[in-house]
């Protein structure tokens, strides 16, 4: 059975609008090397329908972009995707796939059968299966932003404190900072 690990990017206010976070080289590598890690991606359909608008085009060439968002852009077209919803029926971008029915036993069933784990990267659906204590290990790209507004880390909240575990911490030279936690015993 593979991990499921949530990443995202954040500000120091818990922001999670992708907009707000900074974007270069290095936070395309952090994003890059954890796909790679990965088996398969998983998205709400927002997120999916956002990241589809934008990176096959990119993948494709059709517009220009520097070589790491280029890189990141042909590894996504390639990697499984995953969606949650309950609205879409159909994922026309290379690779992706509807979970359906019960969400604990669907995304059970996905890291059961995905041994290099998945990376989760929805805020709103990793609050869901959070809420299922399916989520094992949390990597977050910390922006040294405040900005005052959402969406938030978690904004509908959890039923309780969740403990972890610091497994790494690593600054990068924009000032933003690489977190890995993993759920605490």
């Amino acid at each position: 059975m593979g991990l499921l690990t949530f990443s995202i990017n954040v500000t120091l206010d818990g922001c999670i609008d992708h907009r707000e976070g900074l974007v270069d080289d290095e936070t395309h590598a952090f994003f890059t090397r954890l796909m790679d890690e990965s088996g398969a991606m998983l998205w709400g359909r927002v997120t999916y329908e956002m990241m589809e608008s934008h990176w096959p085009t990119v993948a494709r060439g059709d517009v220009e972009a520097p070589a790491s968002m280029r890189e990141w852009a042909v590894k996504l077209d390639a990697k499984p995707k995953y969606v949650v919803s309950t609205t879409r029926k159909a994922f026309p971008w290379a690779n992706s796939h509807l979970i359906t029915g019960d969400l604990r036993a669907g995304v059970q069933r996905l890291k059961d059968a995905t041994p290099a784990g998945v990376l989760l990267g929805s805020g709103k659906l990793a609050t869901e299966l959070d809420r299922l204590d399916l989520i094992d290990e949390y990597r977050f790209l910390v922006h040294p932003r405040i900005v005052g507004h959402g969406p938030a880390l978690y904004g509908s909240g959890l039923p309780g404190t969740r403990r972890l575990e610091l497994v790494a911490a690593q600054p990068m030279r924009c000032g933003a900072v690489a977190m890995h936690y993993r759920r605490a015993p």
